[in-house]
């Protein structure tokens, strides 16, 4: 008998040492926070202030960047005094664009991946959905962590819409950049061709077409050869005086509050007809189809004479070279109901996910929050955005900040690349203190805002950037590589041959039997979620 309640006492202090051991387990695989498996945080780890931690801690970041743009922005002032006031030491990882989606899908198929990811470029939508269990959520971190996104978030709500996963959750950390526009691309004329012709600048479709018919045929560049190109690509700003305002080259407009599929629509029906006369009229590129992106930069930069008489750009110097002095931004074209509209966003174009994301493999979430909290002030966002204070932007003593010129041979917009993070990366810049921010208003960002004067009253709620599920995700690709060739084959075969009512039907009963109604089903059940998100 005493043997038995031996044996009872022994089993039983087996059992609460294996559920001891295994709590103890547990909580050490689940932080502050609930997280995955977060080791403590080293000592000296502080909540509040600098530094972050008492004792240098190293945390991987990895980044994207296009192919000549280098490591330079390292070395950004903010940067190297981030790393010493915080105490976080940054080991960059920073890859090129060229190879980089072959080495991201090998990355996300391993698991293995560094603490922190940064920018949009690196890690979109669909990689993050399809890869949850390697990204944290985000929500407590913010809460606990990052006053400064936090209070971000709260005077500009739109940041947490965007940044709101299919599940309720936070995974990636948003920006708004400084002194963005709300107009995208806009008419862009040679003024030296209209005043040579004695023409007006253009301010109806009809206005236009009467102009390019002149271009073509009145020999404006002066070299005696009718190698003027009139107009010389085909895009979506083409059709956008029919009221079609696609910002995100999905095919999806918003229209009195609703979400529309516009290929099938009469607006885009009268701007294929547009677009046709246009062609057959010889007022298009007659290359427009068949040219890539090289021949028609060489068009634009031809070495002997201007021969392009309008296009669609950000700025007239985005493409011309040494003609661009010949060129002008002009106020959007009226379409067929009197109306302009012009590609972009109402609210501005400054708002972006994804910029910053905390893997589940970072063993110190709560220093990597505290950290990415640092880039979410006003100072900070600048010196992220243009450079650092005291190498590309100057403090004045009135507390308003002005950009410096660039060295000389060098744009504005590549020396901003090449000192800071520029579009990439998270910031926030209060609306407030925007107006402190003088820019040069003859170059760069100070030149577009300029030029975002004569389009900004036209622009029109773009279809958002919505957010897909994993089955959505799933199904989407299929659905929109099939229906979007087809829809790009039919535009250039109407613009070819003109659009005939009955190829019209046939070609929309043609995309109804490729599973439309089910990829607008998904769109607008992404714009429905999206609208709904507080």
């Amino acid at each position: 008998m005493k043997k038995q309640q031996k044996n009872r006492i022994y089993r039983t202090i087996t059992v609460i040492l294996l559920v001891t051991t295994l709590l103890a387990s547990l909580t050490a695989c689940k932080g502050s926070n609930g997280v995955n498996s977060v080791e403590p945080e080293p000592g000296g780890f502080n909540k509040e202030g600098l530094p972050i931690v008492d004792k240098p801690v190293t945390l991987k970041v990895l980044t994207v960047r296009w192919v000549s743009m280098g490591v330079s922005f390292t070395e950004n002032q903010w940067l190297k005094d981030l790393e010493k006031n915080t105490n976080v030491k940054i080991e960059w990882q920073v890859m090129s664009s060229n190879d980089w989606s072959e080495r991201k899908s090998i990355m996300l198929a391993s698991g293995t991946l560094p603490d922190i990811i940064l920018g949009s470029q690196t890690f979109g939508d669909a990689d993050i959905v399809n890869n949850l269990s390697l990204f944290r959520p985000l929500d407590d971190y913010i809460e606990q962590n990052m006053p400064n996104l936090k209070a971000a978030m709260e005077e500009t709500p739109e940041m947490k819409k965007i940044s709101t996963f299919p599940d309720g959750k936070i995974y990636s950390l948003p920006a708004r950049l400084p002194s963005r526009p709300k107009s995208s691309r806009q008419p862009v004329i040679n003024k030296t061709w209209l005043d040579k012709l004695g023409l007006k600048v253009p301010d109806t479709i009809d206005d236009l077409y009467n102009v390019l018919k002149a271009f073509k045929e009145q020999d404006p560049n002066g070299n005696g050869k009718q190698d003027e190109i009139p107009f010389i690509e085909l895009s979506n700003d083409l059709i956008s005086p029919f009221g079609i305002a696609d910002l995100n080259n999905n095919f999806m407009v918003v229209k009195d509050g609703n979400a529309v599929y516009y290929p099938i629509s009469e607006e885009y029906k009268e701007g294929l007809k547009w677009e046709s006369k246009l062609f057959k009229d010889g007022l298009l590129d007659k290359e427009v189809f068949t040219q890539d992106e090289t021949m028609r930069s060489a068009k634009f930069l031809n070495p002997d004479a201007p021969i392009v008489g309008f296009s669609y750009q950000w700025t007239p110097d985005a493409m011309f070279g040494k003609w661009s002095d010949q060129y002008v931004t002009i106020p959007p074209i009226a379409g067929p109901d009197g109306k302009r509209y012009t590609v972009g966003n109402p609210y501005g174009m400054n708002l972006e996910r994804n910029e910053l994301l905390i893997t589940t493999s970072c063993k110190y979430p709560e220093i990597a929050a505290r950290w990415a909290d640092q880039f979410y002030t006003n100072e900070a966002s600048i010196q992220n955005f243009w450079g650092a204070i005291g190498t590309v932007i100057k403090k004045n003593d009135n507390g308003t900040y002005t950009l410096m010129d660039p060295p000389t041979g060098t744009s504005a917009d590549a020396w901003y690349w090449e000192q800071s993070l520029r579009d990439f990366g998270p910031k926030y810049v209060s609306p407030a203190f925007e107006k402190t921010i003088f820019l040069n208003p003859k170059t760069g960002d100070g030149l577009k805002l300029q030029l975002d004067k004569l389009g900004s009253d036209y622009t029109t709620p773009p279809f958002p950037n919505v957010m897909y599920t994993a089955e959505e995700f799933q199904e989407l690709p299929t659905l929109t590589t099939d229906i979007d060739s087809y829809v790009n084959t039919m535009r250039a075969q109407f613009i070819i041959s003109g659009v005939i009512d009955e190829q019209w039907d046939d070609y929309v009963k043609q995309l109804r039997g490729m599973g439309l109604e089910k990829m607008v089903k998904i769109r607008t059940d992404a714009f429905s979620r999206y609208m709904g998100v507080e």
